[in-house]
């Protein structure tokens, strides 16, 4: 008796659909003398009986065509193919019967032992599956995906039944994607180093002009005057030092001196530093985790990045209102945040404000440096670059959560030591 090739699932990629549900098998001619199969189909019901006739299959099979369909013997020489075969690869049925199904190949796949390689994977697994490229009668290419069973006949392999799909059209909308996607971020980022070169060249020609202007009245200037200019230009050159500074924070080229810090301790030292930077009219309230907050941070960068927090949401509120600094221990979702180590709860410390709160547009593009919706020359937009850079650097990652009218609340998380007890 001949085995037969379970098709539980009506596969076949769906070209065969359910009347060809069960198992198929090859049978032998009319006359049933032996030697070679006649390379036609029969479907088996679950108790190996057949459910219609070999013409009857052999007619179904012949009529799909957008899939090649055919069977090999042991060694992978071709015995049958329908219709679909015909049209994907542009052979006859003269010009393949009895040749090797190693001919589809690429002539690299063959040097690499492709053909024999697949076979020896559906002789030991049942199943060979695969997408690659194959070549049509002409020469051409055409992406397919391949599905090779194998068939065995009372414990010996006879053969394998082998589908090929022609899915070329898809692979080339999918690569076109890709190249598209590319081509895109690689435009973003162009646009982001203009913007970027941009508002350094812009701010630092405001500096220079100050110091310029300071030094070519120095000459003629005496007594207060003079100590006033020599004041401008140091001023200047500050700014300029802390522009720097912002922009190897963000580019985490700044050089952190991380220790094993509390940092609710830090942040309660320095809470009237804080609540300065969140001026008269605005209330500035902490609420920090009772845990242990020991992390490896720069403290001094830490509370640089705060006061930019606290100062921008100041800057941000319409109405006086409440700015809150808070700290707690949470694991960060895994996916959501792909700069989080993995399995390791966080330190996130927050600053929340109730202000107007953003528009998405504004919140994505938030974290980019020189991205700023203050006036002209209230604000650099470096403050929130610096906030990432200081998080990635720390080992981290910052994130921002905003929606019009409900305020905005932007967390570095901060991983804690390895063995820091997770309980």
């Amino acid at each position: 008796m001949i085995s037969t090739i379970s098709r539980e699932n009506n596969d076949i990629d769906g070209a065969i659909g359910a009347g060809v549900s069960s198992s198929t098998g090859p049978v032998r001619p009319a006359d049933d003398k032996g030697g070679r199969t006649d390379g036609r189909f029969v479907a088996m019901s679950a108790t190996g009986t057949p459910h219609a006739s070999p013409g009857d299959e052999h007619l179904l099979l012949q009529g799909v065509t957008d899939y090649a369909i055919y069977m090999l013997d042991a060694s992978g020489t071709i015995l049958s193919w329908n219709t679909g075969g015909q049209r994907i690869k542009g052979y006859t049925d003269a010009e393949v019967i009895g040749q090797h199904f190693s001919r589809f190949y690429p002539q690299e796949d063959i040097e690499r032992g492709e053909p024999q390689r697949a076979l020896g994977i559906a002789a030991r697994d049942g199943r060979y599956e695969t997408e690659g490229w194959r070549v049509r009668k002409d020469g051409s290419r055409f992406r397919a995906h391949i599905v090779i069973d194998a068939i065995w006949q009372d414990g010996e392999l006879v053969g394998f039944a082998k589908i090929t799909r022609d899915i070329t059209a898809r692979h080339l909308a999918a690569e076109q994607k890709r190249q598209a996607e590319q081509a895109l971020a690689q435009a973003q980022k162009i646009a982001a180093v203009g913007q970027l070169t941009l508002g350094i060249a812009h701010d630092f020609n405001n500096l220079l002009a100050v110091i310029t202007a300071s030094l070519d009245q120095l000459d003629v200037a005496e007594g207060r005057r003079r100590e006033v200019l020599v004041d401008a230009a140091r001023q200047a050159a500050g700014r300029g030092a802390r522009l720097v500074r912002q922009m190897l924070a963000f580019s985490r080229g700044q050089a952190l001196e991380p220790k094993l810090h509390d940092v609710n301790a830090l942040i309660d030292g320095a809470s009237e530093v804080y609540r300065r930077a969140a001026g008269p009219i605005t209330q500035c309230v902490f609420e920090l985790a009772e845990a242990d907050t020991r992390v490896m941070v720069d403290a001094e960068q830490l509370e640089a990045a705060l006061v930019n927090l606290v100062a921008n949401a100041r800057d941000a509120m319409e109405t006086p209102g409440t700015i809150r600094i808070a700290t707690r221990i949470a694991r960060p979702r895994a996916g959501l945040h792909l700069e989080a180590v993995p399995g390791r709860n966080h330190l996130h410390v927050s600053v929340a404000d109730d202000g107007p709160g953003m528009r998405e547009d504004v919140r994505l593009r938030a974290m980019e440096p020189f991205f700023t919706t203050k006036d002209v020359g209230r604000g650099s937009g470096l403050g929130l670059s610096q906030v990432f850079g200081f998080a990635s650097q720390s080992g981290g990652f910052a994130s921002i959560e905003s929606a019009p009218g409900e305020g905005t609340c932007v967390t570095m998380a901060i991983p804690l030591p390895e063995n820091t007890n997770d309980a």
